[in-house]
C-alpha cells in the first residue's frame, strides 16, 4: 500500500472520534525492544508487522487518526532492564504532548526500588504483561509494587487474560485478577484485551468492583476472529452501553497486525450513544488515571 494510501486509511474515522480522544493500551518502547517483540509474536502467531517503530511516527499515524493523546505501556521480560526502560519511556513522554508514560517492573527486580523510582520521576502507572513476565496479578513477589500503587494513587494495567496464545499459562486468569481487585480495593486496575478468553468472567468483575476496568485492545475489531480467534459480536451493545464508564479504547499499536483504522471500526459502527462513545474514548481513561 502507497504511503498516502496507507495514511488516509489510518486517518478514517478521525472525524467520528469526541474531542480529547485517548488510545489506553500503545505500546512506546526503544525501537530494538519493540522489534524483538514483533519477532516472537511472528514466530508464535504468524503475524506482521507494517507500522512505524519510532516515537515519531508512531505519533504521526495516532495523531492523524484523531487520536490526541495515548498510555505509553513498556513492560520487562527479563530481571534488571525495567529501570532502565522506564527512565527511557520517561525521557521519551517528555519531549511529547500526547504520551503519558506507564512503567513497569519484573517480579526478580528489587520491585519496590524499581517502582518508586518510575514514581518519583512521572510515571503515571504500572503495566504488567503477565504471561510475558511470569508474574501475575496475584504474586506475592508484586506486593511492593501493589502497595507502592496504592500509596501513589497510580492505576494498573495487566494483561491477566489468556488470549491470544496464553491458555496454558499459571499467570493468567480471572480467579487471579479478582485476587487483585478484593487485595488492593482502593487500586484501579485493567484488564486488557476485555479479559478475553474469559470476558464474560471479567465483565462480571467489572460490575462487582469499582476499581475494576476493562480496554478493547484488539477484541472489538473485525480482525479479531482471524487474530485473537474471538468474534467481537459475542460483546453485546447493550453490554458496552452498560459498562462504558468501565471500559475505555485501546489498540495496541504499533505491535498490532492490520491496520489502526481496522482496530476501531468495528466499535465505531456499533449503534451506541453518544454518551457511550465520550466514555470509551476519553472520559473512562481519564478516570482510571485519577484526573477525575
Amino acid at each position: 500500500m502507497a504511503t498516502d494510501e496507507k495514511r488516509t486509511t489510518e486517518a478514517a474515522g478521525a472525524s467520528r472520534l469526541p474531542a480529547g480522544a485517548i488510545d489506553a493500551h500503545v505500546h512506546l518502547m526503544p525501537e530494538e525492544l519493540l522489534g524483538a517483540i514483533r519477532e516472537a509474536l511472528a514466530a508464535q502467531g504468524g503475524w506482521a508487522f507494517d507500522h512505524p517503530a519510532q516515537q515519531a511516527g508512531i505519533e504521526s499515524v495516532l495523531r492523524e487518526a484523531g487520536v490526541e493523546r495515548y498510555l505509553a505501556l513498556p513492560y520487562a521480560h527479563r530481571p534488571g532492564m525495567a529501570a532502565e526502560l522506564n527512565e527511557w519511556v520517561l525521557r521519551a513522554a517528555s519531549g511529547s504532548n500526547m504520551c503519558t508514560p506507564f512503567a513497569t517492573v519484573h517480579a526478580e527486580d528489587d520491585v519496590a526500588r524499581v517502582v518508586r523510582s518510575a514514581f518519583e520521576a512521572g510515571a503515571r502507572g504500572l503495566k504488567f504483561q503477565c504471561p510475558v513476565q511470569k508474574c501475575g496479578p496475584d504474586d506475592p513477589r508484586l506486593d511492593p509494587a501493589f502497595e507502592l500503587a496504592s500509596d501513589y494513587d497510580r492505576p494498573i494495567v495487566f494483561h491477566a487474560g489468556t488470549a491470544p496464545m496464553f491458555e496454558d499459562s499459571p499467570h493468567v486468569g480471572s480467579e487471579s485478577f479478582e485476587s487483585f481487585l478484593e487485595s488492593y480495593p482502593d487500586v484501579r486496575a485493567c484488564g486488557a484485551h476485555m479479559g478475553t478468553y474469559e470476558v464474560e468472567a471479567f465483565r462480571e468483575l467489572v460490575r462487582e468492583h469499582e476499581n475494576a476496568f476493562l480496554d478493547t485492545t484488539m477484541a472489538l475489531s473485525p480482525r479479531s476472529p482471524q487474530y485473537m480467534d474471538f468474534d467481537p459480536a459475542t460483546i453485546a451493545d447493550d453490554t458496552i452501553e452498560e459498562l462504558s464508564e468501565s471500559i475505555m479504547y485501546g489498540s495496541d499499536f504499533p505491535n498490532l497486525p492490520y491496520s489502526y483504522a481496522e482496530e476501531r471500526v468495528g466499535l465505531l459502527d456499533r449503534e451506541l450513544s453518544a454518551e457511550t462513545y465520550r466514555d470509551l474514548f476519553v472520559e473512562t481513561a481519564t478516570r482510571f488515571l485519577g484526573e477525575q
